[in-house]
């Protein structure tokens, strides 16, 4: 889920706003879906990993607060200050919990968010001088919670509405994407990345439904669903973990749906995650690239302004001999001394 925690985000009252209405909503959707929607991962488990979330945000920050020698981030305004800045954990727990089930096996929930959270202090790269990770930290951790436990799977997507039906469960995804957009519109600015990664994945069902025989109607059916809703709308569009520029966002949202196509004709399950993970592992490596780069420049231009200039040679006087075998002008009345012939 969107969790943007950059190292400048909590200075911006916009990011703020934006992680405390989506704070709101993810607890409110899961108090929801324990009471009337149908999540099946047991009611303890979404407390068990906010306090493993809240721990390792709390945790790591002393302790990146006292290498780098600065006060940690939640100190200095109080409450509101913590709460604030326990944002993007409780946002991550809670997403971590809800999108997978592991069964009864709460330790390995309990390593998916560990590994969100421990995710944003190693996996990072140089952004306008600043260290910002660059994995989407939600994604990251259900990620490696299905890489690493193959028996695992992500939620069932029927869970966001299995105990209601008719217009119900049309209105769950109309609210999701009605504040999704919102938020997007007015807070993160992510709208050309929803605009990217919704066509191309359109048009990545398209080509599927001609090169590898899909329904093309089945492949786009999956557009209708809560569980995509919540992604487009949530997970993909994160702040801290997207590019800002238009042209770039639309790129990074389509390229998470290209490699979907990709992972999907190969008969690949999660594709979704998948593919988010490895188009902001590729994005890191090109800031990387960038930063490597822009240094190498640098240093060859500092060399440059440091290299001692060579003075020009002094003319020669007036009258002074030319050199044996020069071909100099001897003056106005034509004619030419040196190894030419001279022409009277």
């Amino acid at each position: 889920m969107a969790d943007n925690t950059t190292r400048q985000a909590y200075h911006d009252p916009k990011v703020t706003t934006a992680l405390r209405r989506f704070a709101i909503s993810i607890t409110v959707f899961n108090i929801l879906g324990y009471t009337v929607l149908g999540f099946e991962q047991p009611w303890l488990w979404p407390f068990v990993a906010l306090a493993v979330g809240y721990t390792m945000e709390i945790g790591l920050e002393v302790v990146g607060a006292r290498a780098e020698g600065r006060a940690p981030r939640f100190a200095g305004n109080g409450l509101r200050g913590l709460v604030e800045f326990l944002y993007p954990a409780h946002i991550t727990s809670l997403a971590v919990n809800m999108l997978t089930y592991v069964n009864d096996q709460v330790l390995v929930m309990v390593f998916g968010v560990a590994a969100a959270i421990g995710a944003k202090w190693v996996l990072r790269a140089p952004v306008r001088g600043r260290l910002r990770h660059f994995m989407n930290p939600s994604n990251f951790g259900i990620t490696m919670v299905l890489l690493l436990f193959p028996w695992a799977s992500i939620a069932p997507p029927y869970h966001f509405t299995e105990h209601v039906d008719g217009w119900v469960d049309w209105f769950v995804p109309a609210v999701i994407i009605v504040l999704g957009t919102m938020l997007n519109a007015k807070l993160t600015g992510r709208m050309w990345l929803i605009l990217g990664w919704v066509g191309v994945f359109v048009l990545q069902a398209v080509v599927r439904g001609a090169i590898t025989d899909t329904a093309v109607p089945g492949a786009l059916a999956t557009m209708t669903g809560v569980a995509f809703v919540l992604f487009t709308n949530y997970m993909i569009t994160d702040p801290g973990t997207s590019p800002s520029k238009p042209a770039s966002q639309f790129a990074f949202g389509a390229g998470v749906a290209v490699v979907y196509g990709f992972l999907t004709g190969a008969g690949i399950a999660y594709g979704l995650f998948f593919a988010t993970a490895t188009v902001c592992l590729v994005r890191g490596g090109f800031l990387w690239s960038l930063h490597v780069a822009n240094q190498v420049r640098a240093h060859r231009e500092a060399l440059e302004r440091a290299a001692p200039v060579s003075p020009a040679p002094a003319p020669a006087p007036v009258g002074t001999p030319a050199p044996v075998g020069a071909d100099v002008d001897a003056g106005s009345d034509g004619r030419r001394v040196g190894s030419e012939v001279v022409n009277a």
